[in-house]
């Protein structure tokens, strides 16, 4: 049996007055993949920046053992700093460990280029070299290859599982998409109702 790299009981957030997630219990293996699904708006990315430690108005624990990386549906990347200068600065790595992270997202050769000069594939796979520079044990990940169209999406689907396989991270995937689920997780679970909490948790692989 795996260890736990991640245990979440969570009995509520509350929200600007709303109730946004109800009693929630998760727990995470080393090396497994989770995604996580349920309708717009029902808390999977409260959720998220729950377990981040972005969200601090939550009645609950969170215990973690590692660093965090958090991959958000937007790239989030500064727009006045150049592709390596957005890893140094967001992770404290040397230049060599930065360039070796372009690389590992076949970005080796934009390291001088600025975020308005990728396009948006190019922006998430940045996004992507970043969150794993810092040699994560918990990788969030919400709706990473939205906006996408399906032959870009497909290859950094392949892209992210041959990065989490190398490292053998653990991670959360927020996902609206079964064949996303399906394709890269081991476990789905499933957010449902006001307030939300887990309706399902179904395992795809053992």
């Amino acid at each position: 049996m795996r260890a736990s790299v991640l245990e979440l009981i969570l009995r509520g957030v509350h929200l600007g007055g709303s109730h946004v997630l109800g009693a929630v219990h998760l727990t995470l293996a080393q090396g497994e993949t989770m995604a996580l699904v349920g309708p717009s708006g029902v808390g999977k990315t409260t959720l998220l920046r729950v377990i981040a430690g972005l969200e601090v108005r939550y009645d609950g624990t969170c215990s973690v053992s590692g660093p965090v990386a958090v991959v958000f549906q937007e790239p989030t990347l500064l727009p006045w700093r150049t592709a390596i200068q957005n890893i140094t600065l967001a992770t404290g790595i040397p230049l060599d460990r930065a360039q070796h992270a372009l690389e590992s997202v076949g970005l080796g050769d934009r390291a001088s280029d600025f975020p308005a000069q990728l396009s948006l594939g190019q922006q998430r796979r940045l996004s992507l070299a970043r969150a794993f520079a810092v040699t994560p044990d918990v990788l969030l990940m919400d709706e990473p290859f939205v906006s996408l169209d399906p032959q870009l999406a497909d290859e950094m689907m392949d892209l992210f599982a041959n990065l989490r396989d190398a490292q053998g991270v653990s991670t959360i995937l927020v996902t609206h998409m079964d064949s996303e689920a399906k394709r890269l997780a081991d476990r789905v679970v499933t957010l449902g109702g006001s307030p939300a909490a887990i309706t399902s948790n179904e395992t795809l692989r053992r």
